[in-house]
């Protein structure tokens, strides 16, 4: 049969938010060509070929799980089971850093709960003196960031540590990045998501906020006197947050995402600076 039929028929199957895009990049992975060759080719292919991976994702695994990669901050990320998926509003948080630091600053980046390495990758690509600890307390996980690191070209430039957010760590950083667990445990997620992707870089107790009562105070002391610290967080939790920064002598500020929701806070040790 020819590619599109099969995208449309698979697109059919899969429904969800995007099923004509989801079906394009299964179809095409599965016949070993580009999402390109598929659309604008449209060759003759066998329907079996693909089968198995149109059944995961109608089954509600995520595209990135059945590929084994995805696109962040225009980099391509090795990811798979028991790493969480990259998302485009986690690069709110780079967004936000390139507005405090210059592209040739040579920042000491601390990115806590690394995952992929998505951030930690990100940040090294947009600051090229910069070096980064990135820490994790998922083996998995470290090893997937380590490869994406090597894979990319900045294995020079990147640590990576098994932790407990930053336990043990005494250093001081210009910038710590962070997208901690911080959906309530009886919050709704989007389909699949509660059952393919790890719980512990979801979920972070009844409030959500289990993970930032962790973070927000260490960060006094891993910050340098002018460096910034910059936590993803869900788009009604800002003001939470924010009270926390101020009991551990934080000034902070909310950024917003390209669909205008609250997505991250920055805090600075000096108040003074917001």
């Amino acid at each position: 049969m020819k590619a599109l039929d099969l995208v449309r028929d698979a697109a059919a199957r899969i429904g969800g938010e995007t099923p004509r895009l989801d079906a394009e990049l299964i179809v095409a992975h599965a016949l070993g060509i580009s999402r390109e060759t598929l659309l604008l080719g449209n060759p003759e292919v066998a329907a079996e070929a693909a089968e198995p991976f149109i059944a995961r994702r109608a089954a509600g695994e995520p595209v990135a799980y059945i590929l084994g990669r995805q696109e962040f901050w225009s980099l391509e990320l090795e990811v798979g089971p028991g790493i969480l998926v990259p998302r485009g509003d986690t690069e709110t948080l780079i967004a936000a850093a390139q507005r405090l630091f210059p592209a040739d600053a040579a920042l000491r980046i601390l990115d806590l709960g690394t995952g992929s390495g998505a951030l930690a990758l990100a940040a090294l690509a947009e600051w090229p003196r910069a070096t980064v600890l990135a820490t994790d307390v998922s083996d998995t996980a470290l090893a997937v960031a380590a490869r994406n690191a090597a894979r990319l070209g900045f294995s020079a430039r990147s640590r990576f540590l098994k932790a407990d957010w930053a336990e043990g760590i005494a250093e001081r950083f210009s910038l710590i990045l962070s997208n901690p667990p911080y959906i309530g445990e009886d919050e709704a997620t989007g389909a699949g998501v509660r059952e393919y992707e790890p719980h512990g870089a979801l979920f972070a107790g009844k409030d959500g906020l289990a993970a930032y009562r962790r973070i927000v105070p260490m960060l006094p002391a891993l910050l340098e006197a002018d460096g910034a610290a910059i936590l993803e967080i869900g788009w009604r939790q800002a003001e939470a947050v924010l009270a926390l920064g101020r009991e551990a002598g934080l000034g902070g500020l909310v950024e917003r995402d390209l669909a205008g929701r609250d997505r991250a806070v920055v805090f600075r040790r000096i108040a003074s600076v917001f």
